[in-house]
């Protein structure tokens, strides 16, 4: 699971996505206009060739507490879709 308290900060968002991957489940955070904008998807591929039906998305304030949120979010679309991650993982 994700940690708010060690996610990377909110001045990285203001440069550029960031991206990263637990057990099958593919994630990116990026700015997107004056939001945070949180994606989930499955493995194996990068964001931009995963196909867009694959991909959940949710739209956080660009904030400290919108970070705190897309990262709650993040987990809880780890928990809550268990069974697609796992069977995407390479494990």
């Amino acid at each position: 699971m994700l940690k708010k308290e060690t996610f990377v900060p909110m001045q990285f968002f203001k440069k550029e996505a960031y991206t990263g991957s637990m057990n099958g489940m593919r994630y990116r955070v990026s700015k997107v206009e004056e939001e945070l904008e949180a994606a989930v998807y499955p493995e194996p591929y990068c964001y931009e060739a995963t196909p867009e039906e694959q991909k959940t998305k949710m739209k956080f304030p660009f904030s400290e507490e919108g970070r705190e949120q897309a990262v709650n979010w993040i987990n809880q679309q780890y928990e809550e879709k268990s069974a697609i991650w796992k069977s995407a993982s390479r494990k």
